[in-house]
């Protein structure tokens, strides 16, 4: 569950902080006869998330036997993929409310509502997409990634974005998005992982050594599980959030640190670029 509501909560943040910059500026500028073109492209991005969630679901539910790993694998790794790009992009970011005002102003200015409404709808389609690709990935790592937490997420996104955009409610959008990134990379990690375990049991990447280390204890006589055990509470929360497994291969550790090792150094790189590049000068 709490894998989920990370998900969405963050992906559906970033919605809603784009939603109410757009909004804030048609509001300052007061152009908001163009808001029900805004509104439109919110709701077009929502229903064309909704049938990509729709359609990511059936073709899953159509593979069977190796397509089913292989398939489920590939997604894994394209989340883990999606996931670092999105983290190291919004790292890159320093004026990104300044640059999205430029873009709705060109639009205002050439008096284009369509342009409007693709800007939005693009911008909401994208975040939606993520996120089907994220909590889908999520769902075949860990059954208990479920919708309650999902749902939660996106009301209590709506609810801070909405507080934050009405200026009841002041947040550190910096200190939020490092924090969530870093626990969203050993989530990605455990992606790579498990993505690798699937593709291990399609038989497309070898084994070597099938179980490094096994501390999976056997299933208690009353059909509960050890706390540590990947279905246990403790076991099943770490499977979730950072790819726990309690009997991985050689090639599933490799690829976990490996993955690890390449995040952090990316991370710090451009957390090195981004403290030593000029600031602007301030405005007289």
């Amino acid at each position: 569950m709490l894998p989920s509501f990370i998900i969405t909560f963050r992906e559906v943040l970033e919605m809603t902080l784009i939603v109410g910059i757009i909004l804030g500026f048609l509001s300052r500028t007061k152009q908001t006869n163009y808001n029900s073109t805004v509104y439109a492209g919110i709701a077009g991005g929502i229903l064309a998330s909704a049938l990509g969630a729709f359609l990511f679901n059936a073709l899953a539910g159509g593979f069977t036997g190796q397509a089913e790993k292989i398939f489920e694998g590939a997604t894994m790794l394209l989340g883990a993929a999606l996931l670092t790009t999105m983290i190291l992009w919004m790292m890159k970011q320093k004026n990104a409310a300044a640059e999205l005002e430029e873009k709705v102003a060109a639009e205002l200015a050439a008096a284009n509502r369509l342009g409007l409404f693709l800007l939005v709808f693009v911008s909401i389609l994208r975040e939606g997409i993520e996120t089907v690709i994220f909590l889908g990935a999520s769902s075949f790592v860990s059954a208990n990634n479920n919708l309650l937490g999902a749902l939660l997420g996106i009301a209590v996104a709506i609810l801070v974005g909405s507080l934050v955009f009405f200026g009841s409610m002041k947040v550190n959008l910096k200190l939020f998005f490092n924090a969530t990134g870093i626990l969203l990379i050993f989530f990605a990690a455990g992606l790579v992982a498990h993505g690798v375990h699937e593709l291990q049991e399609a038989q497309l990447i070898p084994t070597a050594v099938e179980h490094l280390w096994d501390i999976n204890p056997p299933v208690n006589g009353d059909n509960t599980y050890p706390l540590l055990h990947e279905k246990g509470y403790i076991g099943s929360l770490f499977t979730g959030l950072f790819g726990y497994n309690g009997n991985p291969s050689l090639i599933e550790v490799l690829s976990y640190a490996a993955y690890l090792g390449l995040a952090i150094m990316l991370w710090k790189r451009m957390n090195g670029a981004r403290k030593a590049s000029p600031r602007p000068a301030a405005r007289g």
